[in-house]
């Protein structure tokens, strides 16, 4: 009879890395058909497969080092998607929120330890400093529901990176007290190291960072150099006496500016550690726990009931308290508890301090029993918070569809972008995607005009390359884009034609900068093209990359509020600078910048916006001296026969070229009649099997019973 158990348990990391892959693809697959959430199916893959279950995978280097970039990728994503407005205005809720996170589990949990369990005070603090502390495990089923910039989201994050600093900090000093080693110098020195560190991160990472992204464009260049920040800073702080993922964490805080939530550079970080990394981590821990020990009876029931019952009670004080005292929804408390109450990476690191301290002379600190227990813990956590968190976001997401929006039509977006030379293609895609609204899903359109002439094949073939490229561009922000070369004997014409066949919106284009072509200001057809058509018109002139501006200046032209567009491109810029997160300034007469704050501040209130008072447009050339090289400046012109047309702006060219030379810089036609304005819709970001195992189940009983 052949023996399978020889096979096992597989050690070739080649298997490994197969059968890995194996869970990462139908784990989610299978916990679908359960509706069990997904993250649960990987631990639970880790504890079937591991040395604790059916012994098929040894734990391996692979999974240290693949487990270790997991744990950083999660804290490292969770910085990278947090609004830094919306903390700013939540600073004295996150402060109460973080303090009762840790302080409440840390007393029941130091109580119950020494008063239940008979713990010695050191062991007994250090269970303490694990249960207080936390690890986002459920992060990404925030992400997966679009929640991230949620106020219960946004708090629970900051709790999480507080908590889990003043936990290593109490840890070191226990750690530093039961060697002797404690004392004033010590925290001196610790502290020192722990500033020092975040000083330098804090000055160099955007120094870097910029000089960096300016320089280089190549796809996996700019995606290695983001990872080489990241281990960067999780190395340092490991060596200040903190662990790496707190550096990963602050990388993320520092980058979060520089990497915008629609870029493909953002796609490709989510993509690869959704992929990969976190689901190796999550099947890695799970590979730590050893469900066995539980049928053996004896205090080790006592243990993990104690730990689970009293940190998970602890977490849940905090968060349901912080929700009743911020007045906040019980939907956002779910949240917050959900988010919080999982203990993983913390946890681990602090064991494994503790495994080489003792608690008195010749007793470990962690006796077998707490080691059990706690990794236990981490199963049992990890479940309740997928649980609560999977549930929370469900809950949030119908709550915020029943919020009353204000009356809105039809939103015709539809972004058409022609595109000639592939030096500017890929900024102008970069932009489209940061200004097109998510929410609708709609594809972008990229058109390649040649003429009709003996160069005719030529160009075609040139100009299919091009969109084949710009298409990559777009699919890395996870974007559809519909592609067409057209033949035409006037390029505004074949741009007219196609923007009306592809029931385009409005038009993205660079603006006319080479020479060679024509002397023109405007080209051979740009000014063609803005008479001849009375939709949104945005030429465009960058000369750096769009993920390193620092500031978007706008130009508004009085009565600028009575052109039918004034909204759709108000709409797009405050879009873009959200996107950006930087500051916008808006420079016009009063009455125009009283309506664009209360735009502002009704539909985009997480936006920096900025009013500057420009009375005369004959003051456009005095803002050049306000527009630094990693600045956005954007003319809002207008054209002739409109009610917000001036003679002043036939001096736009002149003005543009003597004031504003090596400046990005946008020039916008506004739509010249009434549009409806945008709808914000909903989308279900979860997909969902049709029929579940349990439906499933269901029927194949009724059908059996039948056939009785």
């Amino acid at each position: 009879m052949l023996d399978f158990a020889r096979y096992f348990p597989i050690t070739d990391p080649t298997q490994i890395f197969f059968v890995v892959l194996l869970i990462i693809l139908f784990a989610p697959i299978v916990m679908g058909k359960l509706r069990i959430p997904h993250i649960i199916g990987m631990v639970l893959a880790g504890v079937l497969l591991g040395q604790y279950g059916l012994n098929i995978l040894v734990r391996d280097d692979s999974f240290e080092l693949f487990g270790n970039v997991g744990l950083y990728y999660i804290m490292f994503l969770a910085a990278l998607e947090m609004d830094f407005e919306g903390i700013k205005k939540m600073r004295n809720k996150l402060a109460v929120f973080a303090l009762l996170s840790f302080a409440v589990p840390f007393a029941v949990t130091y109580f119950a330890a020494t008063l239940l369990l008979g713990y010695q005070p050191i062991s007994a603090l250090m269970l303490s400093c694990i249960m207080s502390s936390n690890t986002l495990i459920a992060y990404p089923i925030v992400s997966r529901y679009g929640l991230q910039g949620k106020p219960s989201v946004m708090l629970s994050v900051g709790a999480t990176m507080i908590t889990l600093f003043l936990s290593l900090v109490v840890m070191a000093g226990v750690a530093s007290s039961g060697d002797g080693s404690g004392g004033v110098l010590f925290w001196l020195w610790f502290f020192v190291k722990i500033v020092a560190v975040c000083t330098f991160l804090t000055f160099a990472i955007p120094r870097l960072t910029r000089w960096f992204l300016r320089r280089y464009s190549d796809a996996v260049m700019q995606f290695i150099f983001i990872m080489a920040i990241l281990f960067m800073s999780a190395v340092l702080t490991d060596a200040a006496g903190l662990e790496g993922i707190f550096g990963a964490f602050f990388a993320g805080l520092i980058l979060n500016r520089y990497i915008p939530h629609l870029s493909a550079l953002m796609n490709r970080i989510e993509f690869i550690g959704n992929a990969f990394f976190i689901p190796y981590f999550l099947i890695g821990v799970g590979m730590l726990i050893n469900v066995g020990v539980l049928f053996e009876g004896g205090s080790i029931i006592a243990v993990v009931v104690a730990i689970v019952f009293f940190g998970t009670f602890g977490k849940a004080v905090a968060a349901y308290l912080s929700c009743c005292l911020f007045k906040l929804p019980w939907s956002s408390g779910h949240m917050m508890f959900g988010l919080t109450s999982a203990h993983a990476a913390g946890a681990i690191a602090i064991l494994l301090v503790g495994m080489k301290m003792e608690a008195v002379p010749g007793m470990r600190a962690v006796d077998d029993n707490m080691l059990n227990g706690v990794v236990i813990t981490i199963l049992v956590t990890c479940i309740i918070s997928t649980l609560v968190t999977e549930r929370s976001a469900q809950g949030i997401t119908l709550r915020d569809k029943d919020v009353a929006n204000e009356d809105r039509h039809n939103d015709d977006e539809r972004i058409l972008i022609p595109v000639k030379y592939p030096d500017y293609a890929e900024p102008l895609v970069n932009m489209a995607i940061l200004m097109r609204n998510p929410k609708l899903g709609r594809e972008l359109v990229g058109l390649n005009v040649v003429y009709d002439d003996q160069n005719m094949a030529k160009n075609q073939e040139s100009g299919r390359l091009l969109l084949e490229r710009i298409t990559k561009v777009a699919a890395a922000a996870d974007v559809k884009m519909q592609t067409q070369v057209r033949v035409a004997a006037n390029i505004a014409n074949g741009i007219k034609h196609a923007f009306k066949e592809f029931q385009a919106s409005e038009i993205i284009i660079g603006m006319h900068t080479h020479k060679e072509v024509s002397n023109k200001f405007w080209g051979q057809f740009h000014q063609s093209l803005y008479n001849g058509l009375n939709r949104q018109i945005m030429m465009v002139r960058l000369v750096q990359p769009l993920n390193t501006i620092r500031r978007i200046q706008v130009a508004v032209p009085s009565r600028a509020q009575f052109e039918a567009g004034f909204y759709r491109w108000l709409e797009r810029l405050s879009r873009m600078a959200q996107n950006l997160e930087c500051r916008i300034q808006f420079h016009g007469r009063g009455d125009t910048l009283q309506l664009i704050r209360q735009y502002i501040n009704n539909r985009h209130p997480e936006t920096r916006a900025d009013y500057a008072e420009m009375h005369h447009w004959v003051g456009l050339p005095k803002l050049a001296g306000t527009i630094a090289d990693d600045h956005l400046f954007i003319v809002v012109a207008a054209r002739k026969g409109t009610v917000s047309y001036k003679n002043a702006l036939e001096h736009l060219p002149e003005e543009i070229t003597k004031f504003f030379t090596g400046k990005n810089i946008i020039i916008l036609f506004p739509d010249q009649y009434g549009d409806p304005m945008d709808e914000m819709t909903f989308a279900q970001p979860q997909h969902f099997e049709d029929k579940s195992a349990y439906e499933h189940l269901a029927d194949w009983i009724e059908k059996v019973k039948k056939q009785a």
